[in-house]
């Protein structure tokens, strides 16, 4: 579904395409002024950990264990150890030479990576990085927070040369069960070849600038900025490189494209199932912004009926809208948002003089929006929104299948009385 260039919204325009809303029966009362939205003030930018949406799996789920049995699984602070090891395989006729690591880390000669030793590399190479979690498979983001860890090259190069290394496997604690290990994997390339401006894949242990709990994936976890959540895997325990090229990703065998990316994408906030004609409506939702960055938030308001059809995220009538524009929310006050101690000019994609974002919204972050209807005629209505990348490309495309991560648009229903 791609888009034409947005024209420049002056005064005259947005209340000319009210007007021809208006003439298209979508029940706006005639004469109503245009108006800013007002944006809570006290809306958290940032999720607190207790707050994110769970998707965790496994029986009983890692963040469930206590006590003795805690520490056993080395999910406590104490006990938690990250080994890294290197596949002696070869497999004629692709695998020809083994990946090899200079110096392993391994639980059995006591060389395993420690949370002490983690916070050690801290210390030269911690990064910050904003960064919106969601699932493959579930639309809205499920939180937001200010991740804390050390790049995962620095990591291995921590551990000496490598050669002959084509992918790196991780996976995290999921009980003794082979058939709920879950894992994931990334190119070489990928996590030593960090573009400009791009945050690299790192090792969290701090959320918020708190410890991250277990429930979160703590002690420490995979981020994977650009990917959705099932690359930043939990319970992060073994980093295995390799020279096979294949990829190992749990999410692969279930049909989703494991080398997804996080999508554009707007999600507006549920209405009532009922709103009265005499009171001002307002559209509130939150964007996540992707890999290919935000241009704009959309939504389009629709009277039905009854018999009114159902419409595919691809249906004509869709297409042609009228879409009007909604309002971004301004950039929060940094130094107020973020944790005491940690400056803007300290977070990713921040401008190290100014303090401020080389671009707004942050991508791999959300944002909110809002759009202000006023009073509606009484009727039935449909609302969606949607999100414009600057590619020019309107939510769901530019790729709309469900196996590289949903993006479909989300339809409002209410009446008004």
């Amino acid at each position: 579904m791609e888009t034409t260039p947005h024209p420049s919204l002056t005064r005259r325009a947005f209340v000319h395409q009210v007007t021809a809303a208006a003439a298209c029966s979508l029940g706006r009362e005639k004469g109503q002024a245009e108006s800013v939205p007002n944006f809570p003030t006290t809306a958290p930018y940032l999720t607190p950990q207790p707050a994110f949406v769970d998707v965790s799996r496994g029986e009983p789920e890692p963040h469930e264990l206590t006590g003795a049995a805690q520490a056993e699984a080395r999910l406590t602070a104490e006990t938690w150890r990250l080994e890294i090891t290197a596949d002696a395989m070869v497999e004629a006729p692709s695998i020809k030479v083994p990946a090899t690591l200079e110096r392993a880390r391994t639980l059995v000669d006591g060389t395993a990576i420690d949370l002490p030793t983690l916070r050690e590399l801290g210390q030269r190479h911690e990064v910050h990085c904003l960064k919106a979690l969601q699932c493959l498979n579930i639309c809205e983001p499920l939180g937001q927070g200010l991740w804390t860890g050390v790049p995962l090259r620095e990591v291995l190069r921590s551990c000496g040369k490598m050669n002959n290394v084509r992918r790196i496997y991780f996976w995290g604690y999921h009980n003794n069960d082979p058939k709920q290990i879950f894992q994931s994997s990334l190119s070489y390339s990928e996590v030593m070849e960090t573009p400009p401006g791009e945050p690299p894949v790192f090792l969290a242990y701090r959320l918020n600038d708190e410890p991250i709990v277990p429930k979160r994936g703590g002690p420490v976890r995979m981020l994977v900025p650009w990917a959705h959540g099932f690359k930043s895997i939990k319970w992060l325990q073994h980093i295995f490189l390799t020279n096979d090229y294949r990829i190992n990703d749990t999410y692969a065998l279930q049909n989703n494209d494991p080398s997804s990316f996080i999508k554009t994408a707007a999600y507006p906030d549920a209405l009532p199932p009922q709103v009265p004609s005499t009171e001002p409506l307002t559209l509130r939702g939150q964007v996540i912004v992707g890999r290919s960055g935000l241009q704009r938030v959309e939504y389009w308001l629709r009277p039905v009926e009854e018999a009114s059809p159902k419409l595919s995220d691809d249906a004509e009538e869709l297409l042609r809208g009228p879409w009007l524009p909604c309002t971004l929310q301004p950039e929060p006050d940094w130094k107020a948002m973020l944790p005491q101690g940690i400056a803007p000019q300290d977070v990713l994609g921040f401008d190290k003089i100014t303090g401020r974002p080389r671009t707004w919204p942050l991508r791999y972050s959300t944002a909110r929006f809002a759009a202000e209807l006023g009073q509606l005629r009484p009727g039935n209505y449909e609302i969606r929104t949607r999100a414009v990348d600057l590619n020019n490309y309107a939510q769901p495309e530019p790729a709309p299948a469900q196996s590289t991560g949903r993006n479909n648009l989300l339809v409002r229903s209410f009446e008004v009385v």
